[in-house]
């Protein structure tokens, strides 16, 4: 099944208690369709970049079979750029710059080819921007995922909770359920969330794993215990982007194919982290995700006599 993922291409800098880098790719679209790259062979994106973008980078996305047709380029604009240093404990950061760039005007475009995805993958941009990408789908994909964080509860909460009336699936993190709902039981939250909209959500607990709730049903997936965290960005992205990209693959939304989702898209995180940037993300062997996966279900099987 095609997958359509709408979000940020852009340029990173980071700095971590391991290191620092320069500019390198980043965005969370090019996390998402790497991870998803792994599952569905249709594969497309929508965003914009600036003519500084290096084709190199984009051949890097072709190269993993991600569609670049809906990818627009303007050639007189800058990229997207963010630039962030991360505390001793990885879980906090400073932003140190944001330059919106081309990202300030981004009206994006569907192409024909992209018309009828079945899997519609919404990255965090502004909530405005993402009810203009539903809007503009010719047919209703069989699932939309949405991403959204606090920065948009805070400045453009009635503009978020219009596309959530829109979404099938949100996912946040914990700080952000608790903000959305004003609940501080993460399972109120979800009650109250859900009330809005999407009949699913996925809460994101970083280094404690991510919850799934439908319904009444409940399921955790524990992340995995890494001996070095290298660099937490894009993980959230990337599991969103292993999560979405094996529902498209098996083509089945079931809850319970869901729980397994959300397995691939922790094995992926997992991935992430332990490299900067996407340099873990390229050329992963399908039995490195497999061994992977196979880690996941050690940690949380057991028996009861």
């Amino acid at each position: 099944m095609s997958l359509l993922t709408v979000g940020s291409v852009a340029f990173d800098a980071l700095e971590t208690p391991f290191g620092k880098t320069d500019k390198i790719i980043g965005g969370a679209a090019t996390y998402i369709t790497l991870a998803a790259s792994y599952f569905t062979k249709q594969n497309n994106l929508v965003a914009v970049v600036g003519g500084d973008f290096p084709k190199e980078m984009i051949d890097l996305l072709e190269d993993h079979g991600v569609n670049t047709e809906g990818l627009e380029i303007v050639s007189e604009g800058k990229t997207f750029f963010w630039s962030g240093k991360y505390h001793e404990d990885m879980n906090t950061r400073d932003t140190l710059v944001t330059e919106l760039n081309v990202m300030e005007h981004f009206d994006p475009t569907i192409p024909q080819s992209y018309q009828g995805t079945e899997f519609l993958m919404l990255g965090n941009t502004v909530p405005a921007t993402q009810k203009l990408v539903i809007e503009r789908m010719s047919g209703r994909p069989k699932l939309i995922m949405l991403d959204t964080m606090n920065l948009w509860m805070n400045i453009a909460m009635d503009d978020l909770k219009e596309v959530l009336k829109l979404v099938d699936l949100i996912t946040i993190n914990d700080e952000e359920a608790r903000q959305l709902s004003g609940e501080y039981s993460l399972r109120k939250a979800a009650k109250k969330i859900m009330a809005m909209g999407p009949k699913t959500l996925i809460i994101k607990k970083g280094e404690h794993g991510a919850l799934l709730f439908q319904d009444e049903r409940i399921f955790f997936a524990p992340a995995l215990p890494l001996e070095e965290v290298f660099d937490p960005t894009g993980a959230g992205d990337t599991f969103a982007g292993g999560f979405i990209g094996y529902l498209a693959s098996t083509d089945d939304i079931s809850f319970e194919n869901m729980k397994r989702a959300i397995i691939y898209g922790s094995a992926m995180a997992s991935f992430c982290v332990e490299k900067f940037g996407t340099e873990r993300l390229v050329n992963l062997a399908k039995e490195e995700i497999d061994e992977r996966v196979q880690e996941f279900v050690k940690l949380s099987s057991f028996e009861i006599n």
